[in-house]
C-alpha cells in the first residue's frame, strides 16, 4: 500500500512538473491571456480593461520607474533578493505599515499563475514559479509580462491600460512624472490613483519620477537591453 501510494505521488509529482514547465514556457511567446487575479475582478462585477504592449514599443522609463519603485536589484538578483526580504521583515518588527520584500519576478509569477493570498502553501508556488520564469524567460520578457498583467487600477490591467485610463494616451510616449505615477499605483492598486494623486501616491510618484534618471544612468535597467 506504501509502495503503491509513493508511485502515484511520484507520478502526480511529474505531471505537476511537466505541465508548470509546459505552461511557463507557452507564456514565453505567448501573452498570458487571462489571470486569476483578473478573474476576481470579472466576479466583483468591475470587467476587466488591458491592452498588451511589447517591452519594445514601451517607454524605456515604464519599466525604469517599476525598478526604482519595486525592485532596484532586479537585474542583479536570480528571482529573489534576500537583502530585501531581511530588511522588510526588520521593519516589519518594529509595527507600523507591513511591507514586502517580493521581488518583480516573484509578484510576475503570482500575478500570471497564482491567485492572491493563500498564505505559504501560496508563497511556495509562487517560489516555484519564480525559479521556473528566470530560467525560462529571463529578465526582459519577465518585466514585460510584469507590465502588462499588474493591476494598474480597478479592473485596469498593464502600464499600457493604465495609461490610456489615466492620461488618455497609451505608454508609447511616458514622462518621468507618468511612468512613476504608474509605478505608484503598483503596490496597492484598489485603493490608488494615478490621474490627480494626493498624499503618498503624489509623493511616492514624485519620488520614483526623480529615480528614473538615476536607474538609467547607473545601468540598473541593463538586463533589458
Amino acid at each position: 500500500m506504501v509502495a503503491r501510494i509513493l508511485r502515484i505521488a511520484l507520478k502526480a509529482g511529474l505531471l505537476f512538473v511537466v505541465v508548470t514547465v509546459a505552461w511557463v514556457g507557452l507564456y514565453r511567446f505567448v501573452p498570458p491571456p487571462f489571470t486569476w487575479t483578473m478573474m476576481g475582478d470579472v466576479v466583483a462585477g468591475h470587467g476587466v480593461t488591458k491592452d498588451w504592449m511589447s517591452l519594445s514599443e514601451m517607454d524605456p522609463d515604464m519599466p525604469r520607474a517599476a525598478i526604482a519603485g519595486e525592485d532596484a536589484r532586479f537585474c542583479k538578483h536570480n528571482g529573489f533578493d534576500f537583502r530585501a526580504m531581511a530588511g522588510a521583515a526588520a521593519r516589519n518588527a518594529q509595527g507600523g505599515r507591513i511591507r514586502g520584500g517580493s521581488t518583480i519576478s516573484q509578484q510576475t509569477a503570482k500575478n500570471a499563475f497564482l491567485f492572491q493570498g493563500g498564505g505559504y502553501v501560496r508563497k511556495a508556488f509562487e517560489a516555484y514559479f519564480t525559479v521556473l520564469i528566470e530560467a525560462l524567460w529571463g529578465k526582459r520578457r519577465i518585466m514585460e509580462v510584469y507590465l502588462n498583467i499588474a493591476e494598474t487600477g480597478i479592473g485596469t490591467y498593464g502600464a499600457n491600460a493604465g495609461a490610456m485610463r489615466y492620461f488618455h494616451h497609451d505608454a508609447s510616449h511616458l514622462s518621468p512624472t507618468e511612468a512613476g505615477r504608474i509605478a505608484a499605483v503598483l503596490p496597492l492598486p484598489k485603493k490608488r490613483a494615478a490621474i490627480d494623486p494626493h498624499g503618498f501616491v503624489r509623493r511616492h510618484g514624485n519620488t520614483l519620477s526623480r529615480r528614473v534618471g538615476v536607474v538609467r544612468n547607473d545601468g540598473l535597467d541593463a538586463c533589458l537591453k
